[in-house]
């Protein structure tokens, strides 16, 4: 028997993993214990944080995001105030768009007001968050600043702004906007054009449904789509175009996820314009 120096112990060896630790669920932060009595209660709170259609993905993704986060404040009180700051993000780039010009948010806010854009009272709730995102940065407020409900408010705030500001420029600004200037693409090109500033959505990279993968799919749309915008589409993809546009009714009624939908039926409309010339093929 071999023997081990005098004082020498060994301890003994456990050759299994530890067992890992249960998954809890969450559980309700006590700080927003007077907000709702249950997590269901808080879809009431945001059902009117409606996201416009006509926005590009990445607002709407911003906006989503935000009101999520709202939706969540019920676990972490300072999802709350996260969701104000993050609408903050969506409104930048909306008004940035809209005027032209890339000047900071309180500028903005301010040109927009007075151009007749949005009014004089949601400004000044606009311009309430913008603070708060300032202090937070600064480290004058924390990211339990505000109550679920105030921040319900400021985000609504937000969403009413997006929403003025994506409606079409009147006729007398659409005429100054025109003067010399050259008119916009129209029709697939334009489609286009909006599809290569629209965003991914990440979390859903490799993921299929019923059998469908919505990275091939997106690419595959998207060669056949030049190809028909360089006059080189022949019969072969335009079967394959019509084929995409099949799947593509097959997937996005699955698809859970408001911006990863409207993506996939943004990819579905431009595809049905490039393939409307074109009858598909019989099998």
């Amino acid at each position: 028997m071999d023997r081990q120096p005098f004082g020498y112990k060994t301890a003994p060896v456990n050759t299994l993993p530890p067992p890992p630790d249960p998954l809890l669920p969450p559980v309700r932060d006590p700080r927003a214990r007077d907000l709702v009595a249950e997590y269901a209660d808080m879809h009431a709170l945001v059902a009117d944080l409606v996201l416009p259609g006509d926005a590009s993905m990445y607002v709407m993704s911003a906006m989503e995001t935000s009101r999520e986060l709202i939706r969540h404040s019920y676990y972490r009180y300072e999802f709350a105030t996260a969701a104000v700051t993050h609408s903050l993000f969506a409104l930048e780039h909306v008004l940035a768009e809209r005027l032209a010009a890339k000047e900071p948010l309180h500028v903005l806010i301010e040109r927009a007001t007075h151009a007749g854009l949005i009014t004089a009272g949601l400004a000044a709730e606009l311009n309430r968050g913008r603070l708060l995102r300032d202090k937070l940065a600064q480290g004058a407020k924390s990211s339990a600043a505000l109550h679920p409900l105030r921040a319900v408010a400021m985000v609504r705030a937000v969403f009413d702004a997006v929403s003025l500001l994506l409606r079409p420029p009147s006729t007398a600004e659409s005429t100054a906007a025109g003067v010399g200037g050259a008119q916009p693409d129209g029709g697939l090109a334009r489609l286009w054009e909006d599809h290569l500033h629209s965003l991914f959505p990440d979390s859903f990279r490799g993921v299929d449904f019923d059998g469908v993968d919505l990275i091939l799919l997106d690419a595959d749309v998207a060669g056949l789509i030049q190809r028909e915008l360089k006059g080189e589409l022949d019969d072969s993809g335009i079967a394959s175009l019509w084929g995409c546009i099949t799947n593509l009714d097959k997937i996005v009624p699955l698809i859970n996820e408001e911006y990863c939908a409207r993506y996939f039926m943004k990819l579905r409309t431009m595809a049905q314009v490039a393939a409307a010339p074109y009858i598909p093929t019989a099998t």
